[in-house]
């Protein structure tokens, strides 16, 4: 027994050796390469992760380093809150805390979870210096040497200043910005509980903000005060008054006026990030000038239409403006308010586009031989297919011709019916083609249930579809940078754009005559077009296409001169409501409306080919008219104008049982 202990005893000793004499390896090997970067240039940090975000007028929107503050601007309370919760030794290491790393490695060692980090300021003030937070072994050595080489050219206050006014205080960077936005007030004017709540943030913006979730930020900034207790900064006293003051959030007169901005800023960054042209760390560019396609008067438009007409306070939405002859992106918005969620539903989510799949469906219909009259029968349908599957759609309130309705009113009704027997009569891969070629490449489930939009497709990728109608058959990239340079102005990428004609220009001209029905009074008859309440609002004509599922409201429009797509919903899919869809109608044409002030249709509306002609036609037969109180002018190829002897392609669909 005495053996055992005094082998175990060897045996601990011997480890406790070797782990000290890894330490010390690496503590040498540490200074070896700390004095090796005393020996290399000066990082040239003036103006580093510096940036400027420019409009499509060449105005500056956006700067990182708008509000530079030196280090003896900022209050101390806020320097001390930062120090105590980030990094207590910051003043006492070369760049790496080797005991505080140590211990977090036991602690997540033990639990077998990640429950401590060990980064210094430092280490955060380089990470910082780079376009994004990639977590490859590459990006980690790299920032490990800048840590060395800022910690070996610079003073403690040099960096500590450098970290504040890069650190991100939930999308608003830097200490003089967050100030100013938060409490509109200056850095040193920061008292202790308004520097302890924003000294909270930066760990997770999206959870820490105050105006995101302030139960979170109350219960993170008491972490913070204790730690200032306990690091010798505050009395207890002082903290629990810090903790028990109210504080009122006066953000600046200019900070609230778009609330939804910040989202098109975003994906600016994210677009940044893929560009493989310009370096990774601003180091080497000493800055970037981001020349944007954001254009104010269209986001203005966008967030004014949104906040006028969706009443209901719950519910979230996302909305796109674009130039569809160009692919310029110039306003976005992913949700009511980026201070409550930073969460993009316009480039990040995916949702069912319920009927606005329609018209790519109806595209391939005109150019496998349908015309606007061609006519399939409204009524309930059970529709049988193999293995004794069935599939029985429904129009929206059970609304039905019980008769042959034309293709044009079946756009104008969006009637679920005539969509699936079109779909099946083309055949399961007509509709997934049409959508390919148009820029969608998600691998679509081809069952019935696609030409109403059952699948789900982010919103952005449909902006790039309804592109090719609204540009004549041309596909286009939506894109939000058009150039990057340097602080110099040495251009380091130029955005070209690469048109690819898709679709038959003659083809897309009658689909965008029929899209104009969807608000056509000549329609109003067993039933009411789909967007007729928006009418009296419109003074330009447009393709218009609405959707709607069980959880989702979309709309797609446009003309040659702009494209506008919107969603609204719920991030947990609960239920949307018939209001939802009218609000969304409303906030759509307003938008187009306030936009386009000004212009006639003799420059937004498409001129009509010469291949193609107009006639009067009967809305529901699909007939040539004589009754011109009820006539639509609708188009076709010429020699497929409309007789009497067509008749209903219902027999061609022989899967279809009618219920009696």
């Amino acid at each position: 027994m005495e053996r055992n202990k005094v082998k175990k005893s060897k045996r601990s000793k011997k480890w406790l050796f070797i782990i000290i004499g890894v330490i010390l390896f690496f503590i040498i090997l540490y200074f070896g390469i700390y004095l090796y970067a005393r020996m290399q240039p000066k990082l040239p940090i003036t103006g580093a992760n510096g940036y400027h975000l420019y409009d499509i007028n060449g105005d500056v929107y956006t700067a990182s380093s708008d509000k530079t503050v030196s280090l003896n601007e900022i209050s101390d309370d806020l320097i001390n809150a930062t120090i105590s919760v980030e990094d207590k030794n910051f003043y006492k290491h070369q760049g790496f805390d080797f005991l505080r790393i140590i211990k977090a490695m036991m602690i997540n060692l033990t639990s077998g979870e990640t429950l401590q980090g060990a980064s210094t300021i430092t280490q955060q003030y380089s990470k910082n210096l780079f376009l994004d937070f990639d977590k490859t072994w590459d990006r980690k050595i790299k920032e490990a040497w800048i840590t060395i080489r800022l910690e070996a050219h610079y003073s403690k206050d040099d960096i500590l200043e450098g970290y504040l006014n890069t650190i991100n205080y939930g999308g608003i960077f830097g200490i003089g910005n967050a100030s100013k936005y938060y409490f509109n007030k200056s850095a040193k004017e920061l008292n202790l509980a308004e520097a302890s709540m924003l000294a909270g943030i930066p760990k997770n913006p999206s959870k820490y903000s105050p105006l995101v979730d302030e139960e979170n930020a109350k219960s993170r900034q008491k972490i913070i005060l204790n730690t200032m207790v306990k690091n010798g900064y505050i009395t207890q006293n002082q903290a629990d008054a810090a903790y028990n003051t109210k504080l009122n959030y006066e953000k600046s007169e200019d900070s609230d006026n778009l609330k939804m901005m910040m989202y098109y800023q975003d994906a600016v960054m994210e677009e940044l990030n893929s560009i493989k042209t310009i370096p990774s760390s601003f180091l080497e560019t000493g800055g970037l000038k981001i020349y944007t396609n954001l254009d104010m008067n269209a986001q203005k438009a966008l967030e004014d239409s949104a906040n006028n007409n969706i009443t209901n306070s719950d519910i979230q939405m996302a909305g796109v403006v674009m130039d569809p002859q160009t692919g310029k992106v110039l306003a976005l918005s992913g949700g009511r308010d980026y201070n409550k969620s930073q969460y993009n539903r316009a480039t990040m989510a995916k949702r069912q586009v319920g009927s606005t799949i329609k018209p790519f469906l109806y595209y391939s219909a005109l150019e496998n031989g349908f015309t606007p009259s061609t006519t399939f029968t409204s009524e309930k349908t059970t529709f049988s297919f193999s293995n004794n599957k069935t599939y029985t759609p429904k129009n929206y309130n059970d609304e039905y011709a019980n008769g042959p309705i034309s293709l044009a009113a079946a756009i104008s009704y969006s009637d679920n019916i005539y969509a699936v027997k079109t779909h099946l009569f083309l055949g399961d891969d007509a509709l997934p083609d049409i959508l390919k070629r148009v820029g969608i490449d998600e691998d679509l489930n081809t069952l019935p249930s696609l030409a109403l939009g059952a699948e789900e497709i982010n919103m952005m990728d449909m902006m790039a579809a309804y592109s090719a109608l609204a540009n004549e058959g041309y596909k286009i990239e939506p894109y939000f940078i058009s150039k990057v340079t340097d602080m110099e102005g040495n251009v380091l990428y130029e955005y070209k754009p690469k048109p690819e004609n898709v679709l038959n220009k003659n083809t897309v001209y009658i689909l965008n005559e029929l899209l104009t029905t969807t608000y056509a009074k000549e329609f109003k008859d067993y039933n009411t077009p789909t967007c007729l309440s928006i009418e009296p609002k419109m003074t330009h004509k447009y393709a218009l296409k609405s959707g709607t599922t069980n959880t989702d409201n979309l709309i797609f429009g446009y003309n040659k001169e702009l494209l506008v797509g919107m969603w609204t919903g719920y991030d947990d899919n609960k239920e949307v409501s018939s209001q939802d869809s009218s609000n969304l109608k409303n906030a759509w044409v307003d938008i187009m409306e306030t936009y386009l002030e000004g212009k006639n249709d003799e420059e937004t509306w498409y001129k009509t080919p010469s291949n193609v002609v107009g006639v009067a036609i009967d809305p529901i037969s699909g007939k040539a008219s004589t009754d011109s109180s009820k006539a639509k002018i609708l188009y076709y190829i010429k020699g497929t104008e409309p007789t009497e002897n067509k008749s209903s392609l219902d027999e061609a669909i022989p899967t279809v049982k009618v219920k009696e």
